[in-house]
């Protein structure tokens, strides 16, 4: 892994936030003795970020393992993710070590770091890779989205025509992103969520707008049929 000294994590030594010396003995043994050589210096300092390295990194591994068939990455970019993971993880778990209160195990603690960091560089990675731009190739595969037969192909093109106007027409800047995103080119809602800097239920919000908007222009233009009882 190499060095990991505290300049080279661009921080000068006495800055890292320490535990209390006398915190430690009130931890189980195990966590105690993360808080300490996180809070050393030197030799055992480096030791104790080594072991903690590698133990992020085998979190982060899984967790991407996990993922992956959700996310369609694989090969060495994996790997790529989860180094950095657990690089940017042990960088913040050694500025904060002093907040750590012994409330759980301090590994358990720990890995939320990463697990959080895995999270976010899946969703970095997947709009550096991913399709951004709309074009009419994405708006073609709608009908398959839809569920659409074959033998409907005409029908689904002339419906996805028309939702296509209508998204244009009818929703904000907003509620289009988050249709097209998540109808269109499948972008997993959590990746979204992160993209977004929102939540799940934020999200849920705006699709179900989005989607009543474009029923009721699209009922309204003669394309679906009034839902019973609803009123446009």
């Amino acid at each position: 892994m190499g060095s990991l000294t505290r300049h080279e994590q661009g921080e000068p030594a006495r800055e890292t936030a320490a535990a209390p010396a006398d915190a430690a003995h009130a931890f189980d043994p195990v966590s105690a003795s993360w808080v300490r050589g996180l809070s050393s210096a030197g030799a055992a300092y480096e030791q104790t970020c080594t072991r903690l390295h590698g133990e992020l990194l085998r979190i982060a591994r899984r967790e991407l393992a996990r993922r992956r068939s959700r996310y369609g990455f694989d090969g060495p970019e994996v790997d790529d993710l989860a180094h950095q993971a657990a690089a940017d993880a042990l960088l913040a778990i050694t500025r904060k070590v002093g907040d750590f209160r012994g409330e759980s195990r301090f590994t358990t603690w720990a890995y939320r770091f990463v697990v959080l960091e895995v999270s976010a560089k899946i969703g970095r990675h997947f709009w550096r890779t991913g399709r951004a731009e709309l074009d009419g190739e994405d708006w073609d595969r709608l009908p398959d989205r839809l569920g659409a037969d074959p033998a409907d192909s005409s029908a689904a093109r002339a419906l996805a025509a028309a939702v296509r106007a209508a998204a244009d027409q009818v929703l904000t800047r907003h509620q289009r992103r988050v249709f097209v995103s998540l109808v269109l080119d499948a972008v997993p809602l959590d990746t979204l969520v992160l993209e977004l800097g929102t939540s799940r239920n934020a999200v849920y919000k705006t699709m179900f707008d989005a989607r009543r908007r474009l029923r009721d222009h699209l009922v309204a233009q003669g394309y679906l049929d009034e839902i019973p009882g609803r009123r446009s």
